[in-house]
C-alpha cells in the first residue's frame, strides 16, 4: 500500500494528478449503501466509498469493510492540516474511558494537534494476527486505521507526514501492530502497557519507525515480562505477547539501531536506541518503579487488581512530547 503521505493534498501538484491520488483506494475499505443509517448527515466521501463526518469535539463515524465504525474527534483551534494522534483503548473499555483516562486530547491541543479515539468491535482490538471465531478477519482494524487516516488526510484535517498511534493496553498492542505492519502510514508509535503479539499471533515490525514503549515494572494483568502462553479465553482469547523489553528491541532491529543505552530517572527507567539514519528517530522503553497495570500520572481509579498507577511519570505529556520530537 502506498503511503497516506502521497495521498494528500498538496498545492504543489498538477490538479491532474491531484485528483487521481485522491481518487485511488485504500486496500480492504468498501461502502455497504444498503445499510440503513450507514451515511450520518453532513458526511463526505472518504476512501473507497467509505464516508464519514467531522466536527470539533464530536462522534463520527466511517464505513470500512461494510461496517460502520465511530471514533471520537477532538479538533484544536485554528485552520489547515494539524499532527494527528490515533488513540486505541484497552480491551473492555472505549474511546470515551481511554479520553478520561488519558485526557489526550487536552494536552494535545495545546501542542496544536488533532485526536481520533476509534472505538473496537466488541470493546476490543485486533491486536495480532490470530483468526479467531470473534475476530476471523485479523487484518480488519488494520485497514479501518488506514480508512481513519485517509479521510482526516484528504479532508485536510490531518498532516499526512505527522500521524501517530498510541494505546492502552491492548489498545497499545494495537498501536505497535499498526506500526509494525503500516511503517510508511505513521511517523511515530506509543505503547502504554501494551506489548508486541507473538506466537500464532506475531507481529513482526516491518521497516523503520520511531516507538516509545511505557510499561510498570510491576503490572500484574500483562506482566514486564511478557505472556508466551496466557490462559484459554472462552469469548476472546488472550493473546501471548513477548516482553516489553523484547517488544522495543524488535522495533529498534527493524530500524538498524545502534547499541541501547539506559539512564535511571526519578521514578522510571529510560533505554534509548536510536535509529539507523534518522538522527531525531529513536525507540524508547520506559520502565515506571511500583507501577502496575494503568497509565502513568492517569487521576483515573484504576480497577481492582490492576496495580498502582505512579505519578512519578506523566505518560499523556511524555508520549506527545516523544512525537512531536521525532519530526
Amino acid at each position: 500500500m502506498r503511503s497516506l503521505r502521497d495521498l494528500a493534498p498538496n498545492p504543489r501538484r498538477r490538479p491532474g494528478a491531484l485528483l487521481l491520488a485522491l481518487a485511488l483506494p485504500l486496500a480492504g475499505c468498501a461502502a455497504d449503501p444498503g445499510r440503513p443509517g450507514a451515511t450520518p448527515p453532513a458526511s463526505s466521501p472518504t476512501a473507497a466509498g467509505a464516508t464519514a463526518t467531522a466536527g470539533p469535539g464530536t462522534r463520527e463515524r466511517i464505513r470500512v469493510d461494510g461496517r460502520t465504525r465511530d471514533y471520537l474527534l477532538h479538533r484544536p483551534a485554528g485552520a489547515g492540516p494539524r499532527p494527528l494522534v490515533v488513540a486505541f483503548h484497552g480491551r473492555g473499555s472505549d474511546a470515551a474511558g481511554l479520553r478520561e483516562q488519558t485526557r489526550l486530547e487536552k494536552a494535545a491541543a495545546a501542542r496544536g494537534m488533532l485526536v481520533a479515539y476509534p472505538e473496537g468491535l466488541g470493546r476490543g482490538w485486533g491486536a495480532g494476527t490470530w483468526k479467531t471465531k470473534r475476530r476471523p478477519d485479523p487484518g480488519l482494524d488494520v485497514r479501518f486505521t488506514e480508512a481513519l487516516v485517509g479521510h482526516l488526510v484528504r479532508t485536510g484535517l490531518a498532516d499526512p507526514e505527522r500521524v501517530y498511534v498510541a494505546g492502552f493496553s491492548n489498545g497499545g498492542s494495537m498501536a505497535l501492530r499498526v506500526a509494525a505492519e503500516r511503517p510508511g502510514l505513521v511517523a511515530g508509535a506509543a505503547s502504554v502497557s501494551g506489548q508486541l503479539p507473538s506466537g500464532a499471533a506475531a507481529v513482526e515490525p516491518t521497516g523503520p519507525v520511531p516507538v516509545m514503549v511505557v510499561y510498570g515494572a510491576d503490572d500484574p494483568v500483562r506482566p514486564l515480562a511478557g505472556w508466551p502462553s496466557p490462559p484459554p479465553d472462552p469469548e476472546e482469547p488472550i493473546l501471548p505477547t513477548r516482553s516489553a523489553r523484547d517488544s522495543a528491541e524488535a522495533f529498534a532491529a527493524a530500524g538498524r539501531a545502534g547499541r541501547p543505552v539506559t539512564e535511571r530517572e526519578r521514578g522510571y527507567d529510560r533505554t534509548v536506541w536510536r535509529l539507523g539514519g534518522d538522527p531525531a528517530g529513536t525507540v524508547q522503553l520506559l520502565v515506571v518503579h511500583d507501577a502496575g497495570h494503568t497509565w502513568p500520572g492517569s487521576s483515573l481509579t484504576p480497577p481492582t487488581g490492576f496495580g498502582r498507577t505512579s505519578g512519578a511519570l506523566d505518560a499523556t505529556g511524555t508520549v506527545l512530547d516523544f512525537f512531536a520530537a521525532g519530526r
